[in-house]
């Protein structure tokens, strides 16, 4: 059974969906393994690289004959134009309505597996790309946060003087917002974090941060672990009890998502009015909207003198771990995928599991 690695196409997609060392461990599965030439470049994983790990370079018209194709992001309409018919591709969707590249897709009946539909069950979780990226993004907003404050995070005591630690507020405690209290603890910071689900509070506090609890009437706990939309009169008692806590941050660090919905209005242009000059807003929602309206998807601007960053592909920016953490689900999922014949591997039916079954993309 072969697999085709597809390269990224979408402007400043840095990641490939399957590094040297995963090509190598798939490799020893049985599988074969097509790399397009120059897939890996970005990530800083050469053809080299590949080669020695049992893969075949090839052009981008050999590696789609592939059984199986596999790359990080949807690709374009002219892209979907090369597929085969009756292709299994593997990738994200990024969409939660069928758009027209989606319905090009249904209309060459090619298998779309979509990782971030994959379930959040048990046994799902070392396929789960949606935990792993956001975990590499949580960590990558404190980098990008420190960079941009002109002061230091951790205290500083020299001959020279002494700096007080950064005050630092997380908002949303999933999986990017605690790897961000994580990482501004690993750095010196002193963290605070909010989310509206309550059962959060054990795990910030694990991490030495300091759990903010707000009376807004109604609990955010929602299904599968994520959080529910809150009603409007809940969203405003919200933004108003927020309001002192954000205006005393230095660093304001916001992972605030619900699926397929608009993101949550959680800092308002009256909170970055009444923050310190030189502050820094990191805003993980930016692509769904913003946590602040003052975000601009994919630029960092000043306003009110307080730096808002609105990139939105984090993982992207530490390319080659990212890769690794992405390949590795995708290697996970293809254990799933095929059992071992004598014959050699051959493909299950992917609607039998119930997470092949729920990632399947079909015509609404």
């Amino acid at each position: 059974m072969k697999i085709g690695l597809l390269k990224e196409s979408v402007a400043g997609e840095h990641r490939v969906a399957l590094s040297p060392d995963v090509t190598k461990k798939l490799i020893a599965k049985g599988f074969e393994v097509d790399v397009t030439a120059g897939a890996g470049e970005h990530a800083h994983f050469s053809d080299a690289l590949y080669s020695e790990a049992g893969a075949k370079i090839v052009t981008a018209a050999e590696a789609l004959k592939a059984d199986i194709l596999v790359r990080v992001r949807k690709p374009s309409a002219d892209e979907v134009a090369d597929l085969p018919k009756g292709a299994i591709l593997i990738s994200h969707i990024e969409s939660c309505e069928q758009d027209e590249t989606l319905k090009q897709i249904l209309a060459k009946e090619v298998v779309f597996l979509a990782m971030e539909r994959i379930p959040r069950i048990s046994r799902a979780q070392a396929m789960d790309a949606l935990s792993s990226q956001s975990n590499i993004a949580g960590y990558r907003a404190v980098i990008e946060a420190g960079a941009h404050y002109g002061r230091f995070l951790p205290l500083m005591m020299t001959s020279a003087g002494s700096a007080k630690p950064a005050r630092v507020v997380v908002l949303g405690a999933g999986v990017a917002g605690l790897q961000a209290i994580a990482t501004a603890k690993r750095l010196g910071a002193e963290v605070f974090a909010y989310d509206i689900r309550p059962e959060t509070k054990e795990q910030i506090e694990s991490l030495g941060a300091k759990a903010i609890e707000l009376d807004i009437g109604e609990s955010g706990s929602g299904e599968g672990g994520y959080a529910k939309e809150l009603s409007d009169e809940a969203k405003a008692k919200q933004q108003q009890a927020l309001a002192d806590e954000l205006s005393k941050a230095h660093i304001i660090i916001t992972t605030a998502l619900i699926p397929c919905r608009p993101a949550p209005t959680l800092v308002s242009e009256e909170v970055i009015k009444n923050m310190r000059e030189g502050s820094v807003v990191i805003d993980l929602a930016a692509a769904n909207g913003g946590n602040c309206p003052l975000t601009e998807a994919d630029k960092v601007v000043v306003k009110h003198g307080v730096t808002l960053v609105g990139h939105t592909n984090y993982p992207s920016m530490v390319p080659s771990d990212a890769s690794a953490f992405y390949g590795g689900n995708i290697m996970n999922l293809l254990n799933i995928m095929v059992e071992k014949t004598d014959e050699g591997l051959v493909l299950k039916d992917l609607q039998e599991d119930e997470i092949t079954s729920a990632m399947r993309l079909k015509p609404e």
